[in-house]
């Protein structure tokens, strides 16, 4: 699933004009399933480095998870922090990859912030969003 989700991420760019490469991508979600700390196994990892690896700058939101601490697998991630939460901030990305649905995240916050949004949970589902605002994946 990761290859169709950058997929997706990268028809969403091309659409307004951009590619990964040079973009400020935003990964919410690192946990490996919804309201839990537990980051073994995150798909979200894969993201990152197939968005790195495509010349893409990697950041991520995750409230359970404020850094990344040493993995055997993903060690170049060690010590990368989340983001805060915050409108402007997240509004200075090119695009953003909902990875895990975190019950704490606003989602509407999210919409009003974000231009280009690739949903992997379908956590914009019941949000009001602008006509290809949101990209299902």
């Amino acid at each position: 699933m990761p290859e169709y989700v950058i997929a997706r991420l990268v028809a969403a760019l091309n659409s307004r004009g951009k590619t990964v490469k040079g973009s400020k991508v935003l990964v919410i979600g690192l946990a490996f399933k919804p309201d839990v700390d537990d980051m073994r196994e995150s798909p979200a990892f894969t993201l990152m480095d197939m968005i790195t690896a495509l010349g893409g700058e990697v950041a991520y939101y995750d409230p359970h998870i404020p850094v990344i601490g040493p993995t055997r697998e993903r060690g170049q991630w060690t010590g990368k922090r989340s983001i805060v939460w915050d409108r402007s901030g997240i509004s200075e990305f090119d695009a953003v990859v909902i990875s895990t649905a975190h019950s704490t995240i606003d989602y509407g916050e999210l919409a009003q912030s974000a231009d280009c949004i690739v949903d992997t949970r379908n956590a914009m589902a019941a949000v009001p969003t602008r006509s290809g605002q949101v990209w299902k994946a």
